[in-house]
């Protein structure tokens, strides 16, 4: 979660109270306070509530909730004439531009940081570490519209921000602090995603790093705001967030033309929801009008639609809003979650862990203790990662999507290794030794079992580290077995070895053969491991027939 330092001074004056107010009711919008310092507060907030990363976003909320400020905050959009072009060579590397322009912004040092911080939190909250967004805020009177986002070659250079020499892209992927944090989100492309103004000065390498050339300071007036990503909800909610927090603090939001379209239009959404169902939820006996209060005080619009219903605008910045039922929760918050009365439930009942969960806790202690990372792969795979990347024949009972709408995913998974081979490809940037594992779901004929599986990469990884960390499991989860020689040709003969109980192979470890290596583009040994839980004493009997729904 986000912890978001807010200075009193500055808050004070936004939100049109004192200090010690804001500290007493800031946890009653959802927000834990971590440090109460001389000057400022330190508050962490939820993912959910990416608006409330600004002094701003707090301030705003505060205002309502206090009942200072109630209703829809009204912000003021107005054409600014600049246009941003889109290069469509850009499509299969970061397709979406978000912009803005943010004129008369006052900005002091802690200003500067104050919107550099709602910039981290947002890459972290809404843009997933800048893979699905990346924000460039710049000192758009250093540079001259129309502006162009295109696929540039990797050798284009500029001087990159906090540099002061000309480096290319390239370069950067590999010397910039940025560049060797992000570079795993470019550099399997051709072309790098740049953005250059009229002269074809660069203002910003997304996802990487802004150019010295726009860099904001105390002196910075006018703003250009950029949002790139793979996510277009996700670019315009940053866009959002940024324009109507600056606008907070007095700024003027003005739109750009994006490949003939304006924005940001900061327009509300609307929805009608229940009071019927509200109250239930809740256990409150609410009229329409007592909720169209209470949704006011959250920063709605709320006006009753008959005696059943409210009508409701929902601020642009409220990306958590995606069911009725989180409207419902800022009702509660509003009402007050201490002034909702506690009681027991009527009826109590005496609970244990569940055999599978005590097995796969079993799993995580043994596998952490070996020094492993617990990763967790998706659910949905393929066959090129399942099966031909591993050099295995498709398992008779894999579950098929029926209407699959990405390649990537098309079935469900009957196996963990591939997917922490996949990861490995995913993060052979990283530094070596890599070790995973993962515990968790697979489904054959559409029956649902456990399995753990672990790899470990490195140079010197070898058929006895698969064979050590195999056998500490087994002898921890009580599991009495013998060894054979394995013909998985997932790995190399003469180092890999079945894992047999009661005359059933149950898993294998090894040494991962080459050929499989090289459809997951790695180019170290992986030693590695796949148990079948069903075999562990206390798994539950798994069911003779698969479920209803065939495959």
């Amino acid at each position: 979660m986000a912890i978001i330092t807010l200075p009193y001074r500055y808050l004070e004056r936004l939100a049109g109270t004192d200090r010690q107010t804001i500290i007493d009711r800031v946890p009653m919008i959802g927000a834990d306070i971590e440090r109460i310092e001389e000057d400022h507060v330190d508050v962490e907030f939820f993912p959910n509530r990416p608006d409330l990363y600004s002094p701003e976003g707090v301030a705003r909320a505060m205002r309502g909730f206090l009942g200072i400020e109630e209703g829809l905050p009204n912000y003021t959009v107005r054409p600014s004439g600049i246009t941003f072009s889109v290069d469509p060579n850009l499509a299969d590397i970061r397709p979406f531009l978000g912009s803005a322009v943010i004129r008369n912004v006052a900005l002091d040092e802690e200003g500067i940081e104050s919107l550099m911080a709602l910039q981290e939190a947002l890459h972290w909250a809404v843009g997933r570490g800048r893979g699905k967004v990346a924000i460039g805020v710049h000192d758009l009177d250093t540079v001259k519209p129309p502006f162009r986002y295109v696929a540039s070659p990797r050798n284009r250079s500029f001087v990159p921000l906090d540099f002061e020499r000309e480096m290319t892209m390239e370069e950067m992927l590999a010397d910039h602090p940025k560049g060797r944090d992000y570079a795993h989100l470019v550099e399997n492309f051709d072309k790098f995603p740049l953005i250059v103004d009229a002269e074809n000065r660069v203002l910003s390498f997304p996802p990487i790093i802004n150019g010295e050339l726009t860099r904001v300071t105390a002196a910075t007036k006018n703003i250009l705001l950029d949002c790139t990503g793979t996510d277009r909800k996700a670019v315009m909610t940053a866009v959002n967030i940024i324009c109507t927090a600056l606008a907070e603090a007095g700024a003027t939001i003005e739109t750009v033309t994006v490949e003939g379209e304006e924005m940001p239009t900061l327009a509300p959404a609307e929805r009608v929801v229940s009071v019927g169902e509200c109250s239930r939820l809740l256990g409150l006996p609410l009229t329409a009008e007592e909720m169209s209060r209470l949704l006011r005080r959250m920063r709605f619009d709320a006006e009753p639609d008959g005696a059943s219903r409210v009508r409701i605008l929902v601020p642009c910045y409220r990306s958590d809003i995606l069911h009725d039922w989180d409207i419902f929760e800022d009702v509660a918050i509003a009402y007050g979650i201490e002034n909702f009365d506690a009681a027991l439930p009527a009826t109590s009942t005496v609970a244990q862990e569940h055999p599978i969960s005590a097995i796969t806790g079993a799993v995580r202690s043994v596998m952490t203790g070996l020094g492993y990372l617990e990763a967790i792969p998706f659910t949905l795979s393929n066959d090129r990662v399942l099966y031909a990347n591993m050099q295995r024949e498709p398992a008779p009972g894999t579950l098929r999507l029926l209407h699959p709408i990405s390649e990537e995913q098309t079935v469900v998974r009957t196996d963990l290794l591939p997917l922490l081979m996949e990861m490995l490809q995913a993060n052979k940037h990283r530094e070596l030794p890599q070790r995973l594992f993962a515990v968790g779901d697979v489904v054959v004929d559409c029956i649902t079992s456990q399995k753990a599986a672990a790899v470990s990469i490195h140079p010197a990884a070898d058929f006895s580290e698969a064979y050590a960390a195999a056998d500490v499991l087994c002898r921890e989860l009580s599991l009495p077995y013998t060894v054979t020689e394995s013909a998985d040709p997932a790995f190399l003969d003469g180092r890999r070895g079945d894992i047999v109980v009661n005359g059933k192979i149950v898993g294998v470890f090894g040494e991962v053969h080459p050929a499989v290596l090289g459809a997951f583009d790695l180019e170290h040994s992986v030693a590695a491991f796949a148990l079948d839980l069903t075999a562990v004493p206390g798994y539950p009997a798994l069911p003779d027939t698969p479920s209803p729904g065939g495959r």
